[in-house]
């Protein structure tokens, strides 16, 4: 049997924060949508059996029903494959859920928070999602493969480690015998296992760096074929630049321009080192998949205490805090730079 394994597609996601540009929310809906697009295509041209949606596939405080029709409809052009979707932490099958109230396609199965096993000729389908926001207890306990001689295949949403969604022991889950485990919710990949997390379909932030896409599997005789393919046209990156031997906005804007190629993936700007100037960069200025910039520079401070000025006496009472451990050293410097800041300023 030839499956499709794919989670975390958070279908119209606000992406309010990954950027300092306003248009890119919509920019990666629309590339949520292409590349749902891209695994059904993959499918269709490859005649896979099945399709597992493993939880959260749409975001239940924003989702529109025109994008429901728009999943709704591309389902309906494989008529042949089974899909099964397991409701998540963002999607949970609520009463006013599009899971409960919308008109699927016939070759859809949603599970429920109640374990359901799905019979086919030559697999065994087992399933559980979320019924709330949360899942604080899971029900693995409650699971027991009854046929050994037929692939058994177990989808859910959760933690292996402690947590308030869905929490499974790993030990537990390897002793109870599928051979496969789509699971979502964690959205970096992880497929080193027959128990799998195939990280988000597109990537969400900066938080998930790399390739994102979907896990293709074939299961011939109980012995478990599977490899990743990216759908991702896009990858988030973050790079460190120095700034300390900078003067100016205008260098310093020219060396992000120059640092960065000319490609298709979004970056994230960490500026690092000491200023000698006030960082105010316009985002515009910069190349278009610059998306984000984090100011993580200090100013340069010759730190030196007396008790004749107002700088010397604010240092010397400052580093007797930091030296009887009344404050650490982020919150040292924070408070220094704030400090001479505003001594500097009153000064003028």
């Amino acid at each position: 049997m030839k499956f499709v394994h794919i989670a975390d597609l958070h279908l119209d996601s606000p992406f309010t924060t990954i950027s300092d540009r306003a248009d890119l929310g919509m920019q990666r809906r629309l590339e949520q949508r292409e590349a749902l697009k891209k695994v059904v295509e993959f499918i269709k041209e490859n005649e896979i059996e099945y399709l597992f949606i493993s939880g959260d596939l749409y975001e239940q405080e924003y989702i529109r029903e025109s994008t429901i029709k728009y999943v709704n409809d591309l389902f309906k052009k494989i008529p042949k494959t089974k899909i099964y979707i397991i409701p998540g932490n963002h999607d949970p099958y609520i009463k006013n859920s599009y899971y409960a109230l919308f008109n699927w396609n016939n070759n859809v199965k949603i599970f429920t928070q109640n374990v359901e096993k799905i019979e086919n000729e030559e697999v065994d389908i087992y399933g559980f999602g979320f019924n709330n926001f949360e899942m604080r207890e899971n029900q693995l306990e409650n699971i027991k493969i009854e046929n050994n001689n037929k692939i058994n295949i177990l989808i859910t949403h959760g933690d292996i480690i402690d947590s308030i969604y869905n929490p499974m022991n790993i030990n537990l889950l390897k002793n109870k015998g599928f051979d496969y485990v789509a699971l979502g919710h964690v959205h970096k990949r992880d497929d080193s296992t027959n128990i799998v997390y195939p990280g988000s379909l597109i990537s969400l932030g900066f938080d998930e760096l790399g390739k994102h896409g979907m896990i293709v599997g074939e299961i011939i005789n109980k012995k478990l074929l599977k490899k990743f393919i990216p759908i991702d046209n896009r990858e988030f990156i973050e790079k460190e630049i120095n700034i300390s031997d900078i003067y100016s906005e205008e260098e310093l804007i020219e060396k992000i321009n120059n640092e960065i190629n000319n490609d298709n993936n979004l970056y994230k700007i960490n500026l690092i080192g000491y200023r000698n100037f006030p960082i105010n960069i316009n985002i515009k200025l910069l190349k278009n998949n610059i998306i984000k910039i984090k100011n993580n520079t200090k100013i340069k401070i010759e730190i030196k205490e007396n008790n004749y000025t107002l700088k010397g006496i604010f240092i010397k009472k400052l580093n007797e805090k930091k030296n009887n451990g009344e404050i650490n050293e982020n919150i040292y410097e924070k408070i220094l730079e704030l400090g001479m800041q505003v001594l500097e300023k009153n000064n003028k």
